[in-house]
Parts: structure tokens; sequence; C-alpha cells
């Protein structure tokens, strides 16, 4: 008999060990003489290498994720629905293959890489959730709330858990794990319920201002929890000096981030010019720091996470260092880092094999059930005693009981530390998923943010009285902006008692912060930033006050949010300050010789949303360059300033008819309007005709005293001859009023409703700016306030 080389009797045995571990027959050239041969055919299969092991599990989670979410979100389900579900579905799948593969993809060390790219993703995650914060949002109510239902549910879980144990008869062991689970179902940690608010769309609204408020509040408190069990168990395990030390490092640590790095940031911002990115030098010590801050706060005692989340905290949020941060990190890190956590952790997951037939699984269900109505109770109480609507009391109970991301990883850690159970964390896991898919839903139905903007009451210039104050809403979008509203402000400053007052609403994108920003400038205490956000505005408008001292008064307020929600801002603001009218600045601007300029497209989907939800009339101000001409000419030179109203009949033209006449107040306007009627036009009653006759009686000749306002009345037959007669008088005039008079057929317009490049301006407002005009002019589109049938 041949001798066996001693080295290919321990490879064997290693091969050996290693097929009964994972289950894997060995290859049947497993011997003395072809154990080599396998090594060498094996060595070289790309799988073996860890990148390209970690790339094939990155693009079989994220193929799967997106397969599932390309069919879950036509339902209105999130995204992390789908992340869970590509987990579970990986684990199944995978137990299903080749059992090399399964060796490949489900073994210690594959799994491993994926895990270290995932907890280096989470370690990210957490800096720039603390980044995002903003504590300086917390009010007494949230206070109050996000405390309550933190720290009943947990006490009522505690005692719950004593309950248990004592009639299942469970160990010490298993009371320690029941403990994890109702501490950990307490918290409603920040990024999930930020994440939800933001896919709800009601960043902005007032429910999702207070839960945001609320979860910051229960974050903050739960950072504060876990680190004193920490402490308490390091005590208790090891010795009281370990947990003092511990304690002591990390109040260092938070000592020098806040008192030396803190400044050190601010001088960051100080040094970059206003307008100008933060240096990228900047920006990658930031980053290191915040990874180095994770290995240093792990050294004494602490999860990895809580040292980048605290220099999160510190750094100054929105423009420019944090935006800067946020812009650099978020697309990797929401993108491609925390999906991989999702996944990695929902694979470990065995959902299906869940079995309640010991007491510990029924224990759980028990506490997890427990816990949720306590923690809905608790918020539901106190929100329906500060007679917050029912419905939105219900909304923000639910929002607070939700479950997310941060549960996962935590329970995954918890697994990975034996503190729960595999079969604990499956039930977890589908806990997890279960509220993630009922949750948002729910909160769907009983809340409805645009609810409240529906015109019960008439807010607009027509059912104003045309000598009391008139209250305009401003919306300010880009610097360029101030010089057309407040140009067009002027000439509807009227001599005598009847003034405008403005609200100026100056709307910033939300970068580098989780939570939505409103700034009152009359109201500097509520200011939360020493930052000015709208410097130029304020000046602008303030220059133009003091101009107008007493036919004009400036409210100048600042909203940051996601341009997709500010609609709720404008919406909002005109609700509660009871404005007329909302004045829009047209999404495109021109050159002087014509040429497009800028052509922003989310301006032009947010002027799109005011007009379906206003709660008052709406004005789309399409400025051409004419209306700058308004200051620069001599006040004592009589009128100056020239503006026609076209007026064809229905609500939307009696309302700009309106707001012609308040213009012809001033002394320094001419106002001239034209009617177009039809040349075959017969004496009708209908109601419309009638109305129309009233609003134009007291402008008509035989009854008008104002010499600064004309009547012209235009006899056209078609489309055509409408088209003739506007080419030849536009040029006559600085600023056109025209209703939009949307989905409005009329004989006047007839062969003018095809194609249209701007349907947000109507019909004649659309021709007025994309036509071929000898003279281009400044157009005010109008559109009287929807009311709700």
């Amino acid at each position: 008999m041949t001798s066996r080389n001693p080295g290919s009797l321990l490879v064997e045995k290693n091969m050996y060990n290693l097929s009964t571990r994972y289950c894997m027959p060995m290859p049947p050239f497993v011997n003395s003489n072809g154990i080599w041969q396998y090594i060498e055919k094996e060595k070289h299969n790309p799988l073996e290498a860890s990148l390209p092991r970690l790339e094939l599990q990155i693009i079989a989670a994220f193929s799967v994720t997106q397969a599932i979410h390309y069919v879950l979100k036509r339902l209105g389900i999130s995204l992390i629905v789908s992340q869970i579900v590509a987990g579970l579905i990986l684990r199944e799948v995978v137990l299903r293959l080749n059992r090399y593969y399964q060796l490949v993809l489900l073994s210690d060390t594959s799994l491993g890489v994926l895990d270290l790219a995932a907890t280096f993703g989470y370690i990210l995650f957490q800096f720039l959730v603390g980044v995002k914060m903003d504590v300086t949002m917390i009010s007494k109510k949230s206070l109050l709330t996000g405390a309550i239902s933190l720290f009943i549910p947990c006490i009522i879980g505690l005692v719950a858990v004593a309950n248990v144990t004592k009639f299942w008869d469970l160990d010490r062991r298993d009371t320690v794990r029941l403990l994890t689970v109702a501490v950990t179902h307490s918290f409603s940690p920040f990024p999930v319920i930020s994440c939800l608010i933001e896919n709800l769309q009601i960043l902005n609204s007032e429910l999702g201002r207070l839960g945001l408020s609320c979860a910051l509040v229960s974050e903050m408190l739960g950072v504060i929890m876990s680190r004193s069990a920490i402490w308490i168990r390091t005590a208790y395990t090891q010795s009281v000096w370990i947990a003092i030390e511990h304690l002591g490092l990390l109040a260092a640590y938070v000592v020098v981030v806040f008192f030396f790095v803190r400044p050190a940031m601010f001088w960051v911002v100080k040094q970059t010019p206003e307008g100008k990115p933060v240096k990228n030098l900047y920006i990658h010590n930031i980053i290191m720091l915040a990874i180095t801050s994770g290995f240093l706060t792990n050294l004494f005692g602490q999860y990895v996470v809580i040292g980048p989340f605290i220099l999160g905290l510190a750094v100054p949020d929105g423009p420019p260092l944090g935006s800067a941060l946020v812009d650099k990190l978020d697309p990797v890190v929401s993108g491609l880092l925390i999906p991989v956590v999702a996944i990695t952790s929902s694979s470990r997951a065995n959902i299906l094999d869940i079995k309640f037939d010991d007491s510990l699984m029924k224990s759980t269900a028990v506490i997890v059930i427990v816990v949720v109505l306590a923690k809905f109770a608790v918020t539901l109480i106190p929100t329906l005693f500060w007679k917050v609507p029912k419905r939105d009391a219900l909304a923000l109970a639910l929002i607070m009981c939700s479950k997310g991301i941060v549960e996962m990883k935590t329970y995954n850690v918890s697994r990975e530390a034996e503190n729960i159970t595999d079969q604990m964390f499956g039930l977890l896991v589908g806990v997890i998923l279960l509220t993630a898919i009922i949750v948002p839903f729910l909160v769907k139905i009983l809340y409805d943010p645009s609810r409240k903007y529906a015109g019960y009451q008439e807010r607009n210039i027509l059912h104003s009285e045309i000598t009391g104050e008139l209250r305009i809403l401003s919306c300010i979008y880009r610097p360029d902006n101030i010089p057309a509203v407040i140009n067009f402000l002027q000439p509807s400053c009227s001599s005598g008692g009847n003034p405008i007052i403005v609200y100026v609403l100056h709307l910033i994108n939300l970068r580098g912060r989780a939570a939505p920003l409103f700034i009152s400038h009359k109201i500097q205490t509520k200011t939360v930033s020493n930052r000015s956000y709208s410097e130029n505005v304020i000046l602008s408008f303030k220059f133009f006050e003091e101009n107008n001292c007493g036919t004009a008064y400036v409210y100048p307020f600042t909203a940051i949010s996601p341009t997709k929600l500010m609609h709720e801002d404008i919406c909002r603001l005109a609700l509660n300050k009871l404005a007329s009218i909302v004045v829009l600045p047209f999404h495109r601007k021109w050159f002087t010789d014509g040429s497009v300029e800028s052509d922003d497209k989310t301006r032009r989907a947010l002027n799109h949303c005011v007009l379906e939800r206003a709660p008052c009339s709406v004005g789309i101000l399409v400025d051409r360059g004419y209306l700058g001409q308004f200051i620069s000419r001599d006040l004592s030179l009589g009128p100056y300033f020239s503006v026609a109203m076209i007026f064809f009949g229905g609500s939307d033209d009696r309302e700009a008819l309106s707001l012609a006449k308040r213009m012809s107040r001033n002394a320094s306007i001419s106002v001239t309007v034209v009617r177009f009627m039809d040349k075959r036009h017969e004496v009708g009653t209908d109601w419309q005709r009638v109305l129309d006759s009233e609003v134009l009686k007291d402008i008509k000749p035989e009854k008008n005293l104002n010499q600064r306002l004309k009547y012209v009345v235009e006899k056209v037959y078609d489309g055509q001859e409408t088209v003739s007669t506007i080419e030849s008088i536009a040029g006559k005039f600085d600023l056109i009023i025209v209703g939009r008079r949307e989905n409005t057929v009329t004989p006047q317009t007839s062969g003018l409703d095809g194609v249209r490049e701007f349907p947000e301006l109507g019909v004649i407002g659309n021709f007025l700016v994309t036509g071929d005009l000898p003279r281009r002019c400044s157009v005010l589109v109008v559109q009287q306030q929807q009311t709700a049938q």
C-alpha cells in the first residue's frame, strides 16, 4: 500500500469537516492522490475570491429587489418591503441551488464580507441621520408625546415580560431575550419615521412635522436609555470601574466633538464664500473622521455607530456643509449600502418555519402585541387631549408604531449576539414586514393634507371689498423673481384706505436636513438658525414697503422643504393668512433676444400642484422684462404704466377683471379692459352671462367715472380674428392680465385649443407667451378659487 502524505491527510480532513458543516458532499476525487487536483482545479474559480463573490451577491440582491419593487410600487408599497421580501426570497432560492453555490453564497466567509459592507454602510447611515437632525425643532407638545410614547410602552412591556415569564415558567436566558424584544420594540427611530413620512409625502404638513419632532425626541431618549443599559450590563458582568471608564471616555468624546470639532466645522462654513461649494478637502476629512469615530467609540464598549451619530449631530445642518455631506454620501449610502443592510438582515430570517409550539415564541408574540398596543394608545391619548382632529391623531399613533431598517439591524445584531433566537428573529422580521405594509396604507386613508384646502369659503379678489385691504401671497423661487414680483405689486398699491398685505414666501429646496423648516422673519424668536436664508428677499421687500408706506405691508417668510412638497407650504400659508390670491413666478426665463435662458421643470410641476389645491385664487406671472421699467419712471408724470385686461367671460375672467379694477385705483396706472364678443352673438340669459354683465356694468362709459379705466369691445368671428386683434394691441401695454379659462370653449377662441406648450396658462395666456408678437409684454394668468361642490 502506498504511504499517504501527512499534508494530504490534513487537507482531506479539513475538506471533510467543511463538507459536513455545510451539508456538502466531498467530491469523489478527494483522496490522497486527487486532493491536490481538486485544489488546483478550484483555486482559480473567480467565485472563490471575496470581491467577485461580493459583487455577485449585490447584483443578485438588487436584481431581485428591483423586480419585486417594480410590481409592489404600483400598489403604493414602500421600498423597504421589497428589500425585506427580496432577502427572504434569496434565502429560499439559494438553499435550493447546487450545494457548492450554497457554500459560496451562504458560508460564514461570504456572508461575513457582505455583513462588513452592510455594517460600513450602517455607520455612514447613522452619521447622515445625525447630520440631518435638528434638535431645535422640538416643541413642548412633541417632547411630551415622544417621551411617553417611549417610556410607557417600555415599562408596560417590562411588566408583561415579568408576567409571561411566571406564567410559562421561563428561565433567565429566555427572560433576557424577551426584555430585548420589549425594549427594542418600544423605540420609534427617527430614520424610520422620517423615511415613512417622506414616502407618504406629508413631510411639511402639520402631521409630518409633529411626527418628526416626536420621533426626534424618542430617538434621543432611546440613545440615552440604550447607552445606560450597556453601562449597567458592563458594571454587572465586568466591573463598575470599567463601566465608569467607558462612560468617562464617551463623555470626553462628546466634549471634544462639540467644543472642538463643531467650532472647526463652523470655521469651514465661514471660509466658504456664499454660493460656493465647500472644498473637497474638508468634506473628505469629515467623512474620514466619521469612520474613525466609529472605531474610537467601539474601543470603549459602545456600539460602533454611536460615534458617527454624535459626530453627525455636531455638523451644521443645511447648506453649505451639511448639504454637501448629504450630497456626497446619500446616493451611495441610501442607494447601495442601506439596501444591503435590509437584504442581509432579512435573508437570515426563516419566516416560513415559524412555529408557536414552545413557550418562548408564544411569549414573544404576546410581548410584541402588548408593546404595539401600548405605544398606539399612549400616542393617541395626549394628541386627542390637545384637540388634534381624531383622524390626524390616529394617523400619528400609527406612524409612531411603524418599524423599519433600524429594528431590522438591531434584531440582527441581537441574533448574532444570541440575545434572541433564530425563531424569534423570523417572527420579528415578519412583524416588521407586516407593519411596513399596513401602516402607510392606513395613514393614507386617515390623513389627506389637501382636505383642509377645499374652498368652502370664498377667498378671492372678486368677493373682496374693493375699498378694503387685499391679501396677496407672493412666492419667490429664485433671486431673479424678486424684481418682477415687486414691479407687479407696485401698481397694485392703490392710494386711499385700501392697502395690500403682502406675504412673501421664499421657497428653498431642502438639502442636508431631514425635517423641513418654516421661518417667519417678522418673529425672529421663531427662527431656528442664526443664518439668514433669505437676506436679499427680506431687504428687497423691506425697501418696497418703505417706498409704499401706508399702502403696502410686507411679511416675509422662508420655507425650506422638498420641491415636490412645496405646494403644501404655499397652500397652508395662503389658508392661514386668508390670502385672496397667490402669485407664482413662471418656470421659464428668457433672454432679451427671446431665447430661453432657463426652464425649471420642477417649478412647473409645483405651479400645477398649487393650481389644483390652492384655497384661493392663483396668478402665474410671466415676466418678459417690461415690468422692470416700472420703478425707473418718474411718479410725478401721471399715469405711465399701462395694463390690459382681456375679457371673454367666465369666473377666471371675472377674477382677473376684479384685479384690474383695483389697479386702476392707482393714480400711476392706466387700465384698458378689452372685451371680445362673438359677431354672431345673440342676447342670452344664462347665468354666466348675467354674472359677466354684472361685473362689467360699472366700467362701461355711461357709468365709469375713472378716466384711467377704459372699456373697449372687439367683435370677432373665431380664434384667428382674436389672435389678429391681440397681435395689434399687445405691443401697447406693459402687462396683460387674462383669465386661465381652462376647459372653457367659446367661439372667440375656436381653433386655438389644439396643442399648447403651456396648458397651465390657458389658451390666450399660452398664445401671449409663445405666439409671434411684435413686442413681448409681461403676462399674468389668473385662475379664480376652485370652490368645493
